[in-house]
């Protein structure tokens, strides 16, 4: 029994990623396909950022309009720079393995792992933000190219623009933010993916099991969270009926 063990753990810590890789990659491919044909967060939001572009078109000063895209891009900033405190904490403790184990030993419901595999943790879990950084970047120069559309917009009452260049410029301007906000979504996932990871370094079921949470996590919030409520809903005013003069 004792010559099984140790490849009934390799083969948990080998389910487990799997489940995690099917848990991250299923969900995305899932939420990009509902999203589609039922309202959630992403497609409620264009929509919203569709009537953004329209009324800046209206307006002479787009001021107000440019602080908010630079609002968005420095949100995305502090996430990128985050995010690299956090990869430099990860190859610090990567070149101080055998301390960070012992330390774990010490833990009571950890299972026990050699050094090769905390490294391997370790390194999957610096991938993960590696993917967090460059979606987060990608994230500000998109939000850079928002800036330049803004910035190119044709003005009010300019008479050499036809109205349907304008609403082609504004569902044009409209996605490229989508695009941008799509890419801050996917690092935020990683950052949720990222914390369900460290429950890897206890137990692999674990880890599937907390994988397994966040994509429930992200579920409600995308599909069914109160603020999707809120946006979705238009109150129909009601128009009480006359009263016949008695």
């Amino acid at each position: 029994m004792s010559l099984i063990e140790p490849y009934l753990s390799q083969l948990s810590h080998v389910l487990a990623i799997l489940w995690f890789i099917i848990c991250w990659a299923g969900y995305s491919r899932y939420a990009a396909w509902k999203g589609r044909s039922t309202a959630c967060l992403a497609s409620v939001l264009h929509l919203y950022r569709e009537d953004w572009m329209r009324r800046m078109l209206l307006r002479e000063n787009r001021i107000a309009d440019a602080n908010v895209v630079g609002n968005l891009e420095r949100n995305a900033g502090f996430f990128a720079s985050s995010t690299l405190l956090i990869l430099a904490g990860i190859l610090t403790v990567l070149g101080a393995s055998d301390r960070a184990v012992s330390l774990l030993a010490d833990i009571p419901l950890v299972q026990p792992v050699s050094r090769g595999l905390s490294e391997i943790k370790l390194l999957c879990l610096a991938i993960i933000f590696v993917y967090a950084f460059f979606t987060f970047s990608w994230c500000m120069r998109q939000y850079n190219f928002t800036a330049v559309l803004i910035g190119s917009a044709p003005m009010l009452g300019e008479r050499d623009v036809s109205e349907q260049e304008r609403k082609a410029f504004a569902t044009r301007a409209a996605q490229v933010i989508s695009l941008a906000a799509n890419q801050f979504n996917f690092g935020l996932r990683a950052y949720y993916f990222g914390m369900a990871t460290l429950s890897w370094f206890i137990h692999p079921w674990l880890f599937m099991l907390v994988s397994t949470g966040v994509v429930l996590v992200l579920y409600r919030r995308e599909f069914h969270s109160d603020v999707l409520e809120v946006m979705v809903y238009t109150q129909t005013p009601v128009t009480e009926p006359l009263k016949a003069d008695l």
